[in-house]
């Protein structure tokens, strides 16, 4: 009943406005699971395989497994992996952590710290477009600030097992090891007795790691590996610091201002709860440094420590709550784009209706799968990976391939970094002078990147 009592008309008002944002545009792309985030691909089929008997083992440690667990029990009545039911179990997550946001931010800094930490985090932008997405960012990303919250209260031992539970939904979560320490001062025992039941918590979630240490380590580690050799399209990036502050402004927008003031105030007055949070701030951020891919997901961690952060000086409270009408106007234009069809959706219907059944296509990934004709995969060009020799021409007829299919999300990527990509990109030139027999972009009530097919 206290709980009840504390959640006010304007916590109650957040939320509903966290859920609609979450939910407006969630059947984006279906029922292919490959356009919207390609991760959505290789999470869902395996949840979905785990109840319809393949096991509890995924086989599979790019991530930890407990999303996998999580979204598995919603699977079991489903013919096929079920993308939306997913999605909507992130949804959950996603107004899961405006509320844990909430929590951190009254436990730290008052009722008004909570109410404008959880305003921010309803409608910071790359949280809101990740919480349509059946991904692990966001339930790392309530699990951290549960963690968070849970230290700052004292709760040690229940943050640690929050903290081995966030480190089950993605690995990065590791580094909550740094704001346990400083809340643990001291208390040597109860340090000790936190980091273990957050190890306990993220094996019991995540089992198979023991069962496969080797796979494991060898999926982890290179997943890391890539991210901080880079990805495709950010050969041309500026400096990590800058890249991922834009990031951070494109989610925020002017509160990030509010938010870096709160976080040097923070650091100047270094009370234990100031340390706590501004401690998991500054590690996080670190580690971005290493990372030459610039994704806009892997800044979404930092955003509900640092909403507290803004929401700490309360005179600025009302500032703070009237900038959000900046993220919160570009929030309502993404999901806008969402309620369009994707391009890649109508590719995929013309495609069925005008290539004879049988023929064999070479697709490249983030393409819808093609039921009914034989694919020769094209390998996705990233820095320090080997050309794939598939991308010819000439091979390709010589391997008896009828079509290309082609999307703008991987080609206008390669060709802006032709210097990286020479022979990436020679091999778009040799396409051109095919016949191509289909092309749609965006526009019209479409979205998504254009897409073509040739004819060799």
């Amino acid at each position: 009943m206290a709980l009840l009592r504390r959640l006010s008309l304007p916590l109650a008002a957040i939320l509903v406005l966290a859920a609609a944002l979450r939910l407006v545009g969630i059947q984006y792309g279906l029922p292919f699971g490959n356009l919207l985030n390609p991760d959505e691909q290789s999470i869902v089929p395996r949840s979905w395989a785990m109840v319809h008997g393949h096991g509890l083992d995924p086989h599979w440690f790019d991530y930890p497994s407990l999303l996998l667990y999580v979204l598995a029990p919603f699977q079991a009545w489903q013919h096929d992996p079920s993308y939306l039911t997913a999605r909507l179990v992130v949804v959950a997550f996603g107004v899961g952590t405006v509320a844990a946001a909430w929590w951190l931010g009254r436990v730290s800094y008052g009722r008004t710290a909570g109410l404008v930490a959880a305003a921010i985090v309803a409608v910071e932008t790359v949280g809101v477009a990740y919480s349509h997405m059946a991904v692990t960012d966001i339930p790392m990303t309530a699990l951290i600030t549960v963690s968070l919250a849970l230290a700052v209260t004292g709760r040690l031992e229940w943050a640690g097992v929050a903290a081995g539970l966030a480190a089950s939904a993605k690995y990065p979560a590791v580094f909550l090891v740094v704001p346990l320490v400083v809340a643990a001062w001291g208390r040597w025992r109860r340090l000790a007795i936190s980091l273990g039941l957050a190890v306990l918590a993220f094996l019991a979630t995540s089992p198979f790691v023991l069962v496969h240490p080797h796979q494991a380590w060898s999926d982890a580690t290179r997943v890391q590996r890539l991210a901080r050799d880079g990805w495709l399209g950010f050969e041309h990036d500026s400096w990590a610091l800058f890249s991922f502050t834009g990031k951070l402004w494109g989610g925020l927008g002017p509160v990030l201002v509010i938010a870096a003031i709160g976080l040097v105030l923070a650091l100047r007055r270094h009370s234990r709860t100031d340390l706590i949070i501004a401690s998991f701030v500054l590690v996080y951020f670190a580690d971005l440094l290493t990372i030459r891919a610039h994704f806009d997901r892997y800044v979404i961690p930092l955003v509900p420590a640092l909403a507290v952060l803004a929401g700490r000086q309360r005179a600025l409270a009302p500032l703070t709550l009237a900038l959000l009408i900046v993220p919160l106007v570009w929030a309502i234009g993404d999901d806008a784009r969402l309620t369009r069809t994707d391009t890649r959706v109508v590719a995929h219907a013309w495609i069925d209706s005008h290539l004879p059944a049988g023929t064999t296509v070479a697709a490249e990934s983030s393409t819808p799968e093609l039921e009914g004709h034989p694919i020769v995969g094209l390998a996705l060009p990233g820095p320090g990976r080997p050309f794939d020799p598939d991308r010819n021409v000439a091979r390709l007829r010589a391997e008896g391939v009828s079509y290309v299919l082609v999307t703008g999300a991987i080609a206008d990527r390669v060709l802006a970094a032709r210097d990286h990509y020479p022979r990436e990109a020679r091999f778009y030139d040799q396409l051109k002078r095919t016949r191509r027999v289909y092309h749609v972009q965006a526009g019209h009530g479409l979205t998504g990147p254009c897409v073509s097919v040739y004819r060799l």
